[in-house]
């Protein structure tokens, strides 16, 4: 008797195989971003057994189990059935968007996410924030721990509502037994975003404020989710920091980028800022200024000792970031049109933004005196 042909015999072994081994992680905000770029990386791992893809629009990987719904709907439990492993990236941290409905977005989402997730039996919850929950201050330690005491105030954009995430997260074990959570928290993330941060290099000079102390770490996307995928297969846990190794001082990036300083008084420099936010005229409060007066570095031996490890540097990072940002002008975080930037000049442009401040205000005050 003739033994099967081998192609038959390994299409019956195929057949007959147990499914691939490895968690089913369930990912919020998976159509665009990090949760899109995450979202691809789990469904190419042998290390997962499946994708499940939660969003308000479908997205391009083809490989997960979709369910187009809002986080903040609580039918989200029932699509959270079967998963052992939540990642939630659906935050909206838009510099443009209202700020009450953006805390609103992000309180209620992760509250929802979190109760969802132990009702439906998840046994780990993957939050993302940023070191910027650290505080940009001062005093800070260079590097500093992961488990340094968080001292940021809601006054920079979006910090509020991380601090809060936070503090949903520290909870959540608390009130639900069995649900364990990690945080991620990354540095000036890179990567086809659009943050304070980012914008600060889309300037025709960089401010400095006088007698500041800048330090620069970032993190690329891609490091960020080969991070997350560390916490997804539980290969480390808890608080976690993420970033290039070391940090940049400012001189250092100036010399890189080409852009030369404008240096500023602090009290003009914040001043200015508190008063073309109050108007309406920039979408960053005073207090993202903190971020880039200030070290705020982390030192990630957490990840380390888990056996991660960065795959771009700092300087790598700066320079893709300087290839995105190339050809936008931005002054104070406010974009201008390529002929408003010109027009304005690299520091005349603040000039003219800050006298817009003035004008508006004066015309305030001539309406009050009527």
């Amino acid at each position: 008797m003739s033994s099967p042909d081998p192609q038959v015999r390994a299409a019956r072994n195929k057949s007959t195989s147990p499914p691939p081994r490895g968690p089913v992680v369930a990912v919020t905000g998976a159509a665009s971003g990090v949760g899109a770029l995450l979202a691809e990386r789990l469904a190419a791992s042998e290390e997962v057994k499946q994708v499940v893809a939660i969003d308000e629009r479908r997205g391009e990987c083809a490989e997960a189990e979709w369910h187009i719904l809002d986080v903040r709907d609580p039918a989200i439990a029932d699509r959270l059935r079967g998963a052992d492993v939540v990642v939630h990236l659906a935050l909206d941290l838009d510099l443009e968007t209202d700020a009450a409905a953006r805390t609103a977005y992000n309180v209620r989402g992760t509250q929802t996410v979190l109760t969802a997730a132990a009702a439906a039996g998840v046994h780990r919850v993957v939050l993302c924030t940023s070191t910027m929950v650290y505080g940009a201050l001062p005093d800070n330690e260079l590097p500093l721990a992961e488990d340094a005491e968080l001292r940021a105030t809601a006054e920079a954009t979006g910090v509020g509502d991380l601090l809060e995430i936070e503090r949903l997260g520290r909870r959540a074990p608390r009130a639900h037994p069995g649900l364990n959570v990690t945080v991620v928290r990354p540095a000036v993330l890179v990567g086809g975003t659009d943050t304070a941060l980012t914008r600060y290099f889309e300037s025709p000079r960089l401010l400095v404020v006088a007698g500041s102390r800048p330090a620069w770490q970032f993190c690329h996307v891609d490091d960020l989710c080969s991070a997350l995928e560390y916490a997804v297969l539980e290969k480390v846990d808890g608080e976690l920091a993420v970033g290039c190794d070391g940090w940049l001082e400012q001189e250092e990036i100036e010399e890189l980028s080409g852009i030369r300083r404008m240096e500023l008084p602090s009290a003009v420099a914040l001043g200015a800022a508190a008063r073309l936010h109050r108007i309406g005229l920039t979408p960053s409060p005073a207090g993202d200024l903190a971020y880039t007066m200030y070290p705020w570095v982390v030192s990630g031996s957490r990840l380390h000792d888990a056996g991660w490890r960065p795959a771009y540097t700092n300087e790598e990072v700066l320079e893709q970031l300087l290839e995105e940002v190339s050809g936008r002008h931005t002054v104070a975080g406010r974009r201008l049109g390529r002929k408003d930037a010109t027009a304005a000049g690299a520091a005349g442009a603040t000039v003219a933004l800050l006298g817009a401040a003035a004008v508006v205000r004066r015309a305030r005050k001539a309406r009050r005196r009527i």
